[in-house]
């Protein structure tokens, strides 16, 4: 198994995508230890796990407290180590309204989060990490930074993230700990008109537009279909494990849709 004996922390479990990427570490060997601020999705999830034969522990984390994120880094350090920090936190990102159009705290939500979040989490992680002199941070946006029209906060939120993880992998790769990230964007499992709706308030959607957006998406994409939540979370596991000891510093493309 890929991940056997590594402590994973995900921040933001509680979504689909956290959800795939967590059974998928759990299959690969690591304890996984699932954050967000819903009680209940959160043991939801970790009973899928431990019915899948993985092990699981939980814990409602506010990612933008800076303290609370802190605290429940050591209590997981405490228990073997960090070597794996995952964050899937929410942005609050506003899409399909013209930058010269939108709402001054729209376009600041995201990436205020966004950062913030990426920022509290790494660090708690790095800070043990470094004790131990290894670890993985993996980081996660939709790869828009590269210039996408109507999709708002997002490209500036992505951007800033791409480039705090550029920064911080210079900073500790001599310490051991790599940092990359993934880009990927909607993934057909996870998209729901309820998930369009929140970040673009004059789509509503029925099922039919919903297929309709996804098919439109599908072409979109280098090769004319989207990735699958199961790809992401492979990509993920392997990015996480030593068979990627040499890369860091660096964003995979699972969107096919934007340039690298």
């Amino acid at each position: 198994m890929m991940l056997e004996g590594k402590n994973a922390v995900i921040y933001g479990a509680g979504g689909g995508v956290g959800a795939g990427i967590a059974k998928a570490f759990a299959r690969e060997g690591a304890r996984v230890f699932l954050t967000g601020r819903t009680q209940d999705k959160l043991d939801r999830l970790a009973k899928e796990v431990a019915e899948a034969g993985g092990l699981a522990e939980t814990a409602v984390v506010d990612a933008l407290d800076e303290d609370a994120v802190d605290e429940h880094a050591r209590s997981v350090a405490a228990q073997g180590g960090i070597h794996i920090s995952l964050n899937l936190v929410s942005r609050g990102d506003a899409q399909g309204v013209p930058l010269a159009n939108m709402a001054t705290a729209d376009f600041v939500r995201a990436i205020m989060n966004g950062i913030t979040t990426t920022f509290i989490t790494a660090r708690a992680a790095v800070r043990h990490m470094a004790e131990q002199g290894s670890g993985v941070i993996l980081a996660f946006n939709s790869g828009s930074a590269h210039g996408s029209p109507m999709m708002g906060s997002t490209g500036p939120a992505d951007a800033a993230i791409d480039t705090y993880i550029r920064n911080l992998a210079q900073e500790v790769g001599p310490s051991g700990i790599r940092v990359v990230g993934i880009w990927a964007s909607g993934i057909p499992e996870t998209l729901t008109a309820e998930r369009i709706g929140s970040v673009n308030s004059e789509m509503r959607l029925d099922d039919a537009a919903l297929q309709g957006v996804i098919s439109h998406l599908d072409g979109m994409r280098m090769l004319k279909r989207s990735p699958s939540l199961a790809e992401v979370a492979e990509v993920a596991v392997f990015l996480a494990s030593d068979r990627a000891s040499a890369i860091t510093g660096t964003f995979t493309n699972v969107t096919q849709m934007f340039p690298s």
